[in-house]
């Protein structure tokens, strides 16, 4: 199953591909986006993740560029998980499209798409222990804390405090919040 092209009440979801280089550019090159993350990133360091990004998509997982009124938003992502069957969610915004319900309505449609086109079992979704609004932003889609972590330092940028929290749902949970 390729990505499909995803659509919210306001964000359009276009799976992501190489013609969006630039949108990950803007995106991965601002201090407040990419605080709880790696650090900015350069131009080169965007092309690369946007290489690895693209050899993942593949069964209906990816990551989808968001676009509102035709202005591009931010990221969407359902990554193969751990195990078999689930899939991490990510998401990443510009600023200017923050604090308006965007990044509950597309992962909210992340997790639609993952458990009711996908079938998977399980989603979650991993951030640093000082981004509440990230934090928020999974509790509000139905994913609950199931635990805190000390993260790879890898994921985060040199000398960021490395303590990590992982949000998780399953199929039948959400399935009972959301069909009920």
């Amino acid at each position: 199953m390729s990505q499909p092209i995803l659509q919210t009440e306001r964000i359009r979801l276009a799976p992501l591909s190489a013609g969006h280089l630039e949108h990950l550019v803007e995106l991965s090159a601002d201090p407040e986006v990419m605080r709880y993350l790696t650090g900015v990133q350069t131009r080169e360091q965007s092309a690369d993740e946007l290489r690895r990004t693209l050899a993942y998509a593949g069964r209906g997982l990816g990551c989808w560029a968001g676009f509102v009124d035709g202005a591009f938003a931010g990221f969407w992502s359902l990554r193969p998980g751990e195990s078999p069957n689930e899939a991490e969610l990510g998401y990443r915004m510009l600023p200017g499209f923050w604090r308006k319900g965007l990044g509950k309505e597309g992962a909210g449609e992340m997790l639609r798409h993952g458990f009711r086109d996908l079938g998977l079992d399980r989603v979650y979704a991993r951030t640093a222990a000082g981004n509440k609004a990230s934090q928020a932003t999974m509790a509000s889609i139905g994913l609950r804390h199931v635990r805190d972590f000390v993260a790879d330092p890898e994921h985060f940028a040199p000398g960021a405090d490395l303590h990590a929290v992982e949000y998780a749902v399953g199929r039948e949970d959400w399935l009972a919040r959301n069909f009920a």
